[in-house]
């Protein structure tokens, strides 16, 4: 008959192999996002993306910046794509008119030029929710230095154009904002100005 340790070991070590299996089958069953293409697929777009600038007294998080959006906003000149590197500081942020408090509603479209499957994450300093094809694909809510998101696995199932749409903000300090993709597999790179319309 077992004695009362060898039982409580047993017991660790099946809860442990339990948890084990529980978090395999979760990570193997993440199927990537299905992305939708935009339907009718846009003709004569203009290059870059459309962007509208918010300028409150303080940002912290997305929903600040959503609803300083909401509050008053005010069209800025459209960015040739996603490729901003760190400013120094006081630098202006994207197109806006600042260096600091600053909150950008993104919009426009993502050309894949071909389907499968694809990595795709952004560099933000600070705050990103990025949406593309229905999905969002990157999101971080608060404040940090030039950093990655988290890695999203996409379907892209046909080559063409996808919906984008980017809710961002800068709090303090430098700026950044950048997007990475690439075929799954391979190390991401950065998303050319020709990607993008609106």
């Amino acid at each position: 008959m077992p004695g009362k340790r060898e039982y409580e070991m047993k017991r660790f070590w099946t809860g442990t192999l339990a948890a084990i299996v529980v978090t395999c089958a979760t990570a193997l069953s993440a199927a990537p996002l299905k992305l939708q293409p935009a339907n009718p697929q846009p003709s004569g777009l203009k290059p870059g993306l459309a962007v509208r600038y918010a300028y409150p007294v303080d940002v912290r998080t997305l929903v600040e910046a959503s609803s300083a959006l909401k509050i008053k906003s005010e069209r800025g000149r459209p960015l040739a794509g996603l490729d901003h590197r760190d400013t120094n500081e006081g630098d202006i942020t994207l197109t806006s008119k600042r260096s600091e408090h600053v909150v950008a509603g993104i919009n426009g479209y993502v050309h894949f030029a071909k389907p499968g499957i694809h990595s795709i994450d952004f560099l933000t300093n600070d705050g990103l929710r990025a949406t593309i094809g229905g999905q969002v694909v990157g999101k971080f809510d608060g404040r940090q230095t030039c950093d990655s998101t988290v890695m999203s696995e996409v379907e892209v199932p046909s080559a063409g154009w996808y919906k984008l749409d980017i809710l961002y903000f800068q709090r303090f300090g430098t700026a950044c904002l950048h997007m990475r993709m690439g075929p799954q597999g391979k190390r991401p790179s950065w998303m050319p100005d020709k990607a993008f319309g609106h």
